[in-house]
């Protein structure tokens, strides 16, 4: 819908060398391109970063400059311990919390309402409070005297009251506060402590008082905590002293109850006799176990008394001994004299008595060595029993004891403990009172703030230079948006590419001082290169009738004052050098000729013509080798006038004299009269003002051209700013190549 149908390629002229097409183009960045816009707008882009630095400049001009002010301050991680014991609560930090926290604390509310009073900044011009301004009518002076109590009660209510001095200082604070920054120098401990206010002096002193009260509330809060920390051992100690007290007298109430002795831990009687009586009962056992053994022994004989002789509890007797040593002599002088001897001998019989007498002996010492045995195994068990008695008793009276034990070391250990705890105490209570005032700050003051020479604010370079630059990208943006948004025609190029119709020729733009006299540039050569323009198009013309001739040729336009009028004259006055030419002035509605040739007033012209008003020798006049048919006396209806058969018959008859005849037609989108002019003529040129006619009036208008079938020879760019065709980067083009390239599209 935007193009217009393209032409056949063998029709167009071919590109010289050197000359790029558009579509060797199309995908390539042209970069000419983008600096020919900038320079285009390089005045607009100018113009606008001298008013951008100049307003930033009056701007900065009115600006109250600050001044910074910077402490240093070295802040170490942890105290040194000035004492060989640990103090009581933890002075440093670790680690980058510590760090940050200090940079949060000279930034704190406290500190900055101690710079505060200590400086008295609420009396200072920069922070004092307004003065209340006066009421416009004081309406209370018209007030009676005498008020109902509710009424003066509200109306007090409603008085301001002078401000708090502690609100005062805390808005003060936080004024001062929005004006201090603290960043660490680096990667090292030391903090840079700024300030920043239109006064320097103020300004210095400000980070110093804020470096030095740092310190002292640093100081005083380790004083406030080593107070604190005493009054609170001092109060637990005697709460601890207490205790301890408390503790010992329930230990000795209860050894006083109980009946105990302490001696080398807790030992009693009752335990002393225990321990004795299980050594006996243990003594008592092993006897008892030894005699029931030889008991069990002898019992188990029976009463055989030669057995019982040789049982070890029996044998081991000295008297049995004694007896089967006698017993075996007798024996043994039996057995001798029985070998010499009868059983009737005497001396066998002495013999076999002493025999006797020795067994009965020891026989009988048998027995009361067994009864010694039964006696001793009675007496074992009896002893045995007594002692486990006692042992019993003693136990049940030991266990006692020991569950009296476990209470009493039970109050021995709750002692000690309050003991320990309490001298604990006492030990940390001297130590906190001996450091309290040997507190040191964990920061100290590396270099004072000195009263700045220069404003730190506004940096007017650096503000000017952002200015600038963002008004050059600003600019810059404007640029290409303008040229975006750039819907003209700028080069021939345009006109190729945008409408597919050939370009006869280029007019350039005039001086303004031969704007007043455009119909006669080419009259009177006043302009060589606007002459040279118009020669361009003739010759354009001429060489479009090499294949058929285009006698009547119609000049119009899309709009009012392109310049189509100027163009014709112009184009007619070239052509009557070499033939014979007639100027036919068809705006009916907006006639010019008359004027710019001092043609006299009401002279008749085509309008009469047609109306059958005037004669054809009267309406003529001649302008050096031109030949003139000016519009006449302008009609109430001129298209009817332009649309009547007698026109067609006038040019019929017109042509007859003359080789060529230019026709000035108005505006083809204005009326519709260039639609009945195109019917009568063989040629159409279509004049279009360079960067002022949309692209899109131009498609309609030559589009509807072409559907009512006109003879569209061509367009003409007419007012080109030569000026910019280097920043467009086409240069003029030469007669040459124009005319010669123009035939060529004119023959096809």
């Amino acid at each position: 819908m935007n193009r217009l149908p393209h032409q056949d390629a063998s029709a167009l002229p071919p590109t010289p060398p050197g000359i790029t097409t558009m579509a060797d183009d199309e995908d390539v960045l042209d970069l000419l391109s983008l600096w020919n816009v900038l320079w285009r707008a390089k005045w607009m882009i100018l113009a606008l970063v001298l008013a951008s630095c100049a307003a930033t400049a009056l701007v900065l001009q009115w600006t109250t400059p600050r001044y910074t002010a910077t402490a240093t301050l070295v802040v170490a991680e942890r105290s040194p311990q000035v004492l060989a014991f640990q103090q009581l609560f933890d002075q440093g930090g670790h680690g980058q919390e510590y760090l940050q926290t200090q940079l949060a604390l000279l930034q704190s509310r406290a500190l900055a309402e101690r710079v505060v009073r200590e400086l008295s900044l609420t009396e200072h011009p920069l922070f004092a409070a307004p003065e209340p301004a006066e009421p416009w009518v004081d309406w209370r002076a018209w007030l009676p005297e005498k008020l109902p109590d509710w009424l003066s009660q509200w109306l007090a209510a409603d008085e301001p009251s002078p401000a708090d001095d502690n609100a005062r200082v805390r808005a003060v604070a936080r004024a001062l506060a929005e004006t201090v920054s603290t960043h660490y120098i680096g990667k090292s401990q030391l903090i840079a402590v700024n300030v920043e206010l239109p006064d320097p002096e103020l300004a210095a002193r400000a980070a110093n008082a804020l470096a030095e009260g740092f310190i002292a509330s640093q100081l005083d809060s380790n004083m406030t905590r080593s107070l604190s920390a005493a009054e609170w051992m001092n109060k637990r100690l005697l709460e601890l002293q207490d205790n301890l007290r408390a503790a010992e007298n329930r230990l000795q109430a209860y050894r006083e109850a109980e009946g105990l002795v302490d001696l080398d831990g807790v030992n009693t009687i009752s335990a002393n006799e225990l321990t004795l009586t299980g050594s006996k009962m243990i003594d008592a056992r092993r006897e008892r176990a030894e005699a029931e053994s030889q008991y069990r022994q002898v019992q188990a004989l029976d009463g055989d008394l030669e057995r019982l002789a040789s049982v070890p509890a029996v044998l081991g007797h000295p008297l049995i001994q004694q007896f089967k040593a006698e017993r075996a002599r007798a024996q043994a002088r039996v057995d001798e004299l029985s070998r010499r001897y009868g059983p009737r001998h005497p001396s066998m019989i002495a013999a076999q008595t002493e025999l006797n007498a020795a067994t009965a002996s020891l026989h009988s010492q048998v027995q009361q060595v067994v009864a010694g045995i039964e006696r001793k195994y009675q007496l074992a068990a009896a002893n045995e029993r007594s002692l486990r008695e006692s042992f019993d008793l003693n136990k049940t009276q030991i266990q006692d004891i020991s569950r009296k034990e476990f209470r009493l070391r039970e109050l021995q250990r709750e002692v000690d403990s309050n003991r320990v705890l309490y001298e604990t105490f006492l030990a940390r209570l001297k130590e906190t009172a001996a450091t309290s005032d040997i507190n040191s700050a964990n920061a100290q003051v590396v270099d004072h703030a000195v009263t700045p020479m220069a404003p730190s604010k506004p940096r007017k370079g650096l503000i000017l230079g952002i200015a600038a630059l963002v008004a050059a990208v600003l600019g810059v943006a404007l640029a290409f948006l303008r040229e975006a948004l750039d819907n003209t025609f700028r080069t021939s190029e345009d006109v190729e590419s945008r409408i597919d119709v050939p370009l006869l020729g280029v007019v350039p733009l005039v001086a303004p001082g031969s704007r007043a006299r455009l119909a006669h540039l080419f009259r009177t050569s006043e302009d060589l290169r606007f002459c040279e323009a118009i020669r361009t198009l003739r010759t354009a013309l001429v060489l479009s009738d090499l294949d058929r001739p285009r006698q009547t040729v119609l000049v119009t336009s899309s709009l009012a004052d392109e310049g189509k009028s100027t163009v014709a004259v112009n184009l007619a006055f070239s052509m009557a050098h070499i033939e014979r030419t007639l100027l036919v002035e068809a705006d009916l509605r907006n006639p010019s000729l008359a004027a710019h040739f001092n043609l006299p007033a009401r002279t008749p012209g085509l309008a009469d013509l047609i109306a059958g008003r005037g004669r054809l020798e009267d309406c003529l006049h001649q302008v050096g080798k031109l030949t003139m048919l000016p519009a006449g006396n302008v009609p109430t209806n001129p298209q009817e006038l332009l649309s009547s058969p007698r026109l067609g018959r006038i040019l019929q008859a017109l042509a007859g004299r003359y080789q060529r005849i230019i026709i000035d037609s108005p505006p083809s989108q204005v009326v519709s009269d260039a639609l009945l002019l195109a019917k009568l003529s063989q040629a159409l040129i279509y004049v279009i003002h360079a960067e002022s006619t949309p692209i899109p009036l131009v498609q309609k208008g030559i589009g509807r051209l072409l559907r009512s079938r006109a003879p569209v020879l061509g367009v003409v760019l007419n007012q080109y700013d030569l000026a910019k065709a280097g920043r467009y980067g086409k240069p003029y083009e030469s007669d040459g190549y124009l005319a010669a390239s123009l035939a060529q599209a004119a023959r096809g």
